[in-house]
């Protein structure tokens, strides 16, 4: 567990993104297509925890972005190769591109600088998504994961931060999974190894404190 000064420089708001996975209507929202794990996200607190660093982030001037899955209506273009996928074209509410469902859910508030970001395929918010390019041009070195789930797409996100070299931060009550008891077993047996375990105030005390740099452009070279 790093040390508070330790944390605030990993958290450095000029070099640090917030990422929300999958904190939209048809997952996590009232009339989600995965209701268990939408009772998790909101039962366990973890969505108010989430709404609570984005509005931190964007006071301190951190970056955030919104990774959001969705579907075409012919769904062209998404994957087939696994039972996850199979089985999510059966369920009553669809993530189709432009409906309420693939909006960010309340209580999370989307600022006009936000940046989101949709796909139509695979498991990963960054792998094969342009994430990783627009992480770089942010400048971007931390990147702290929040959202949904911890099943999938949360450790699917951590693992290709870490691998792409950036220092991945989790809050541990700002994700949820299922059933309850996976998410904290999941982050101390696998998250923890690779990222940097804190709760969501240790989080929000170096972005609200007195410590708080601007974000800055990356300086372009000729």
């Amino acid at each position: 567990m790093p040390s508070f000064e330790q944390l605030a420089e990993q958290l450095d708001p000029a070099a640090t993104v917030l990422l929300t996975v999958e904190c939209q209507n048809g997952v996590v929202g009232m009339d989600s297509a995965l209701p268990e794990l939408a009772a998790q996200a909101r039962s366990s607190g973890a969505l108010t925890q989430i709404a609570r660093l984005v509005a931190a982030a964007h006071e301190a001037g951190v970056q955030v972005l919104h990774a959001v899955a969705e579907r075409r209506p012919d769904g062209r273009g998404s994957n087939d190769n696994a039972r996850l996928f199979r089985a999510a074209r059966r369920l009553p509410v669809q993530q189709h591109t432009g409906s309420r469902a693939v909006r960010i859910a309340e209580p999370i508030e989307v600022a006009d600088e936000d940046i989101v970001v949709r796909r139509l395929h695979g498991l990963s918010p960054i792998a094969g998504t342009g994430v990783d390019a627009l992480l770089r041009n942010l400048g971007c070195r931390t990147l702290v994961v929040t959202g949904v789930s911890a099943n999938v797409a949360v450790p699917n996100a951590v693992f290709d931060a870490v691998n792409l070299g950036y220092t991945a931060v989790v809050p541990a009550d700002a994700i949820a999974g299922v059933p309850p008891e996976y998410t904290p077993a999941m982050v101390r047996h696998t998250l923890a190894l690779v990222a940097t375990v804190v709760s969501a105030d240790e989080v929000l005390a170096c972005w609200t404190g007195p410590r708080r740099s601007p974000r800055q452009a990356p300086v372009t070279r000729a």
